[in-house]
């Protein structure tokens, strides 16, 4: 008779890759007891593998080194806007790709040199604009002739020294990949950048500015990609756009949250990449990839405790967390896989609603699930869910946002703190 796989078994290629089992088959993230952290730092809890964030960094730069010598890789740091992780990336050699003044702040308190972080948005504030310029970051995503204007003004108020700026165009390469309507951003519609037809007239103008430099352009197609095809396809648009020394093509590779997900190399993402470069780009210029989700997705889990176990024709299985720290199960129907944590050696059992305490009927993060008995007081771990949880953490029905940790080689630190309700009453006034 064949023995009925674990839940740890089914899900290990959803798991980071630090996680293994305790003695009594208790779920471990970079050889920490899931338990012991609940203890310690409360739940819902985001919980990293550190190695695994640090093994994925290196497999991207050295990738792309090993493809393409003058190449960049940026980390995206909207899918992971920790201080920790912004220093991690940078030890790892990455440089930062940043889209708002608070993402800005958080890379320049993480130690990350100005020169390494470029600066994106398609509604950049003049206060964001002034910060990049007077801390000397190394690039500016222009993405349309307002950021020149803009530019242009904190030149000739003498903001940008006699240093000058290095600057991308972003540019859409008419690509419309396969994924939801809220990640595509390389289609014709987007609202991110200019066609390729108005390129020579934006270049014309930023030429003009004579405290702003021409660099190249930049361009991304969206989130959660799978077909490596879709990203030659781009860079191939790009190509014909005429030749520059930068080309900044993105990211988005698709990420594996379930089981029924494919799993697509990374190798086969870098292959697509600079093989099309190859055919149609400078051999001298410099190539720059910006993962994000594909980076720290994997890396990451939430960790919940069990509040309720209701039978009611279906049995819905609730936990203390939910889209206030995961709203990608509502923004864009994402679903991950999820086990009992304590119990992480045991067979499956009967499938359960397993659902968050937030008052939506959309807070359900796995329908018809199979888990292991789930009871009051057990930790669940929702696997895959290093991106875009502590990113979009929100106060729903009086949430606090969860605290962060960092597991590695047995041992926990606390990178951000967990947000109390008398900080959150701290902002608040009575008329």
């Amino acid at each position: 008779m064949t023995r009925e796989a674990t839940a740890y078994e089914r899900l290990r290629p959803v798991l980071p890759h630090g996680a293994g089992l305790t003695s009594d088959g208790a779920l471990t993230i970079g050889g920490c007891d899931v338990r012991e952290l609940a203890a310690r730092f409360g739940t819902p809890l985001y919980v990293y593998d550190e190695g695994g964030l640090r093994a994925q960094a290196r497999r991207f730069v050295g990738g792309m080194r090993e493809r393409w010598p003058r190449s960049e890789v940026l980390f995206a740091s909207k899918s992971f806007p920790a201080v920790a992780m912004y220093r991690l990336a940078f030890e790892e050699g990455l440089g930062v790709d940043v889209a708002g003044y608070g993402e800005l702040r958080f890379a320049l308190a993480a130690g990350v040199p100005a020169e390494r972080i470029h600066v994106h948005g398609n509604a950049k504030t003049d206060a964001e604009l002034r910060l990049a310029v007077e801390s000397g970051v190394g690039m500016v995503v222009v993405d349309g002739p307002d950021d020149v204007v803009r530019l242009a003004a904190l030149g000739r108020a003498g903001c940008l020294g006699s240093r000058g700026l290095d600057v991308l165009v972003r540019v859409i390469p008419a690509v419309d990949p396969t994924t939801h309507a809220s990640q595509s951003t390389g289609g014709s519609g987007s609202k991110f950048g200019i066609p390729l037809g108005q390129l020579p007239a934006l270049v014309e103008r930023i030429e003009s500015v004579s405290t702003l430099r021409m660099r190249g352009v930049h361009l991304h197609i969206g989130s959660q990609v799978f077909e490596p095809e879709s990203f030659a396809e781009a860079v191939r648009a790009v190509g014909a756009a005429g030749s520059f020394p930068v080309y900044d093509v993105g990211g988005g590779y698709g990420v594996r949250y379930t089981l029924e997900e494919p799993e697509v190399p990374l190798e086969a993402f870098l292959d697509a990449v600079t093989d099309a470069a190859r055919t149609v780009l400078p051999g001298e210029a410099t190539l720059s990839i910006e993962p994000g989700r594909s980076l720290v997705a994997r890396a990451g889990v939430i960790l919940y405790t069990v509040t309720t176990v209701k039978r009611t024709g279906h049995t819905f299985v609730a936990v203390d967390g939910g889209i206030g720290d995961y709203p990608d199960i509502a923004m864009t129907g994402q679903r991950c896989e999820a086990l009992v944590a304590d119990r992480a050696g045991d067979p499956l059992g009967e499938p359960v609603h397993l659902v968050g305490r937030q008052c939506e009927s959309g807070d359900l993060i796995r329908a018809d699930y199979p888990m292991a008995d789930p009871r009051v007081g057990d930790l669940v771990t929702m696997t895959t869910a290093g991106a875009y949880g502590y990113t979009l953490a929100n106060t729903y029905n009086g949430a606090v946002r969860p605290a962060v940790v960092f597991c590695t080689d047995g041992r926990a630190r606390e990178v951000v703190r967990r947000e109390t309700v008398e900080s959150q009453l701290a902002l608040q006034h009575l008329p």
